[in-house]
């Protein structure tokens, strides 16, 4: 299978194939709504709203990469004349960027559509002009097999091999699929485990590939004392919507908050645990996940200090409650036992750090590992810039994730051109985004042509720019028309 994809990766050479290939395989996923949808649903549990506006994200984000294939921007074109009188001399040389070969991707579990087969790893592979070979999870392998079907007749459709694109299922499976000689690079989203793992296996190859890893994300979020004070019913409110939101598994629920303690808190605390406590039990994924999920909660609400105003855990048979869980803050800079508190819970819970002062903040955010997301709520006075401290607390987030927000929450991952969905260690293994415009770079490697003659250098990089592609000349964005 990865043979086949390797001898077939010259099919994608074209940019006009492949944007045409990225609309095609819109256009059927598009046309097989009702099926994928039931089929997803039927495994995951997500319910056909939920699924649907996924299948829609996941369509959009294979259209918006055949647009990027369209302007070519993507290329990163630089030609830099011959000139004797630079110091020393510069040579001619030329650079653009060129696809790395087969891709692995290693499907998420909490998307079916938009993180899986069909999902943001394919479309930016593609896209750079990798052929895909997916590693189903298997916790919708139904769901897998149809877009991977409609995948596969897009790609004959618009005169390319259908295997461009294919599907593996199994644990081992996926890990040969990493140690696999003609993989040359992989993207994964799920557990921390399972990712270092595959990590660990595509960096010990005698030749080493690219891994991007998405392996989790604790989402802290901090609310200053006057933000609490102006609007911590609306906070609180906000707060268990995102942190419940498909019953807790997204990839940036915020999974931890530092509140102030005392009465501004206090109101805070009150309108989470009425949101909280209105929230219908729901079924995670799997088994395996509802069981890990019940477990760490029992772990965590042992802990000295700890309390649960809504508690968490198990809801039924198949179901879990969503609930929350306060501490002292100043538990969390001593370390010891309460470090799990650090650590992500998969669910629908959330942990309230109660501070004291400002030195409090500082001392637990120091203490944080890498995430997706960072998060502050501030007062309107605080927006505006009137108080220093709002820009301190900025500062002090912005080392610990790849995307910080400003008074909103963080679940929702926009598919836009700016876009940045990773961040440190462990929520990503590089510092590449997989959500937007500029996933597209994970795939690709730059090579230069140095005085190379015009008949032997490839279109993109002649003068006379046949293909008509953004570039730069000498170090300046050429104007065209």
């Amino acid at each position: 299978m990865v043979r086949a994809a390797h001898a077939a990766r010259g099919s994608l050479a074209d940019r006009a194939v492949r944007a045409a290939l990225l609309r095609t395989a819109a256009d059927l996923l598009d046309e097989a709504r009702d099926q994928l949808v039931e089929a997803a649903d039927a495994e995951t549990a997500l319910g056909p709203a939920r699924l649907t506006g996924e299948l829609a994200r996941t369509t959009y984000q294979l259209r918006s990469f055949a647009t990027i294939v369209d302007e070519g921007a993507f290329l990163d074109v630089r030609i830099d004349h011959a000139d004797a009188t630079q110091t020393p001399p510069w040579p001619d040389l030329r650079r653009y960027k060129l696809p790395l070969g087969v891709v692995a991707v290693y499907a998420a579990s909490n998307f079916p559509l938009a993180f899986s087969v069909p999902g943001g790893d394919t479309a930016s592979a593609l896209a750079a002009g990798c052929p895909v070979i997916v590693k189903a999870h298997p916790d919708h392998p139904a769901t897998s097999e149809v877009a991977a079907s409609a995948l596969r007749r897009a790609a004959e459709r618009v005169g390319v091999p259908a295997d461009v694109i294919a599907v593996v299922h199994g644990f081992d499976a996926g890990l040969e699929l990493v140690k696999h000689p003609l993989i040359a690079a992989a993207g994964f989203t799920g557990s921390v485990r399972g990712g270092r793992a595959l990590h660990d296996a595509a960096a010990s190859r005698p030749v080493p590939i690219p891994f991007h890893g998405e392996l989790g994300s604790l989402n802290p979020v901090v609310v200053t004392e006057a933000a609490a004070a102006e609007r911590g019913d609306q906070i609180g409110a906000g707060l268990a919507g995102s942190m419940t939101l498909g019953v807790g598994q997204f990839c940036t629920k915020p999974g931890f908050v530092l509140a102030p303690a005392g009465p501004a808190g206090d109101g805070l605390l009150k309108s989470l645990t009425d949101a909280v406590s209105n929230t219908d039990a729901g079924v995670l994924l799997d088994h395996r996940m509802r069981d890990n999920f019940v477990a760490g909660i029992k772990e965590r609400v042992e802990l000295a200090d700890v309390e649960a105003p809504v508690t968490p855990g198990s809801g039924g048979e198949h179901t879990v409650s969503a609930g929350f869980l306060t501490v002292p803050a100043r538990r969390l800079v001593e370390g010891g036992p309460h470090d799990v508190l650090l650590e992500e819970c998969f669910g629908p819970v959330t942990v309230v750090a109660r501070y004291e002062s400002d030195d409090e903040i500082s001392a637990v955010l120091g203490r944080l590992p890498g995430n997706l997301t960072a998060t502050v709520h501030l007062s309107a006075a605080e927006g505006e810039g009137t108080e220093g401290r709002a820009g301190e607390l900025i500062a002090e987030l912005t080392p610990l994730a790849g995307r910080v927000l400003v008074n909103g929450w963080p679940t929702g991952v926009a598919v836009a051109p700016a876009q940045h969905h990773g961040g440190p260690y462990p929520a990503t293994t590089s510092t590449s985004t997989s959500v937007g415009g500029t996933a597209i770079e994970r795939w690709l490697r730059p090579v230069a042509y140095q005085d190379t003659p015009a008949a032997l250098l490839p279109p993109e990089l002649r003068d006379e720019n046949p293909l008509e592609l953004p570039r730069r000349i000498n170090g300046v964005r050429e104007q065209r028309g």
